[in-house]
């Protein structure tokens, strides 16, 4: 079950507790609540950012079968994340170098 967050409405006094906003379990399939159960002051449900952890080391990265290429020159990208026979060095110019995607894109 999604944790929501409530706040008292702008117009209202509220309690102690709908004031400085307050949490609780419920369904997704369960109405949000209109009222704080405290005091009975219109409350309303605020949206807040989902956590979600993205990876932040290249060996990350290579684990989960990302390719990460950094720029190194004009034309030349570093494959921080190369597995197998892949080049380390991909050269605008040289298409041999350039790492193989399809190998590693899976349904």
């Amino acid at each position: 079950m999604p944790m929501y967050e409530y706040q008292v409405v702008p117009d209202e006094k509220g309690c102690e507790t709908c004031r400085g906003g307050f949490q609780i379990l419920q369904r997704m399939s369960d109405d949000a609540l209109t009222h704080c159960p405290e005091c009975g002051a219109s409350i309303r449900r605020l949206l807040f950012p989902v956590g979600v952890a993205t990876p932040k080391t290249d060996s990350e990265l290579k684990n989960l079968g990302f390719t990460k290429l950094v720029k190194r020159d004009t034309g030349v990208y570093e494959n921080v994340t190369r597995t197998g026979n892949e080049s380390r060095y991909m050269e605008a110019d040289k298409p041999h170098t350039v790492p193989d995607l399809k190998r590693k894109i899976r349904d």
